[in-house]
């Protein structure tokens, strides 16, 4: 498989297997969390040739950039990677809100420049949108901060169709974040042939789809976490996708791999997804998501693992 690629119309060119840091000081999103195995992850990363790394305000309140700029800065890596960060999520009387006004998102960006202890942000994506800011001024406000050097590149994630289309009606957005994997396609309706059109990188977020592609759950298996909310995660829909991944597990045997990377090597297989962000919570599993660069998919091979869960 091709190692690296570019992310867009950018120069910034990325291995195609990223970390996705939301553990990484990710305090408010996982219990028992301890910063300095976040920080073994990022350095595990850099020592695995990782070159992107994604994070966000909203990790810990600014504590997963934190922790990044500090192995960054401990290990002289700076430029040798592409950080991709996000903002929208602001803290007001303890309760969390979204905010993309110019004025917000300006001063977001400078909090997060000294957090990452840099002088720019290779990628930097409006998180949310607030509902209330018009899409095309929150890409004017991203343009500006990239006229002015804060950042290299403009991204946007969570957006509906009508949303993308309204923020990159000057043609500005260069990368694009949303929820896509084996499991829920969505995306391919209306966000990933607009991406593909446009030039636009679409990076997956949840490409594992919680874990579930993984193939590690029984039936019998009970969580205590977001997962207990996720209809696919529940009852006759939970058992469903179990026979799924048990096709997608006896792909992954004959090919003498592992079921999670025929899941995101059928991602990296995708037009516009340049690259994916799995998440990582022990060294281990972030070492073992950069096996997936040595899977090889035929077109058919790929057609029929995208058809057992059509």
């Amino acid at each position: 498989m091709e190692q690296t690629r570019a992310l867009g119309r950018t120069n910034l060119r990325v291995k195609r297997i990223g970390f996705g840091a939301n553990a990484v000081g990710g305090h408010n999103l996982f219990p028992n969390l301890n910063d300095e195995t976040g920080k073994d992850l990022v350095r595990t990363a850099l020592d695995g040739g990782v070159n992107f790394i994604d994070t966000a305000f909203i990790y810990g309140l600014g504590r997963s950039e934190e922790l990044i700029g500090e192995v960054v800065q401990e290990r002289g890596a700076r430029d040798r990677l592409v950080i991709a960060s996000k903002g929208a999520h602001k803290e007001v009387n303890g309760q969390i809100e979204l905010d993309n006004s110019r004025e917000f998102l300006r001063g977001e960006v400078e909090k997060s420049l000294k957090r990452l202890k840099t002088d720019v942000i290779d990628l930097y994506y409006v998180h949310f949108p607030d509902g209330k800011t018009p899409m095309s001024e929150v890409a004017g406000t991203l343009k500006e901060l990239k006229d002015e050097g804060k950042i290299k590149a403009i991204g946007a994630s969570n957006l509906d169709f009508q949303q993308l289309q309204e923020f990159n009606a000057d043609g500005y957005l260069e990368v694009f974040q949303s929820e896509y994997s084996l499991i829920q396609r969505d995306a391919e309706k209306e966000l990933l042939p607009y991406c593909e059109k446009n030039g636009i990188s679409f990076i997956p977020y949840f490409p594992l789809a919680s874990g579930l592609l993984t193939g590690k759950f029984t039936k019998d298996a009970a969580f205590d976490d977001i997962r207990k909310d996720n209809p696919q995660f529940q009852g006759e829909t939970f058992l469903q996708n179990l026979e799924k991944v048990d096709k997608l597990k006896a792909v992954a045997e004959e090919k003498g791999t592992q079921t999670a990377h025929i899941a995101l090597a059928w991602l990296l297989s995708r037009p516009a997804v340049d690259a994916i962000i799995p998440g990582a919570k022990r060294p281990d599993q972030l070492k073992n998501n950069l096996q997936t660069l040595d899977v090889q998919l035929t077109e058919d091979e790929a057609q029929y693992i995208s058809d057992i869960f059509k």
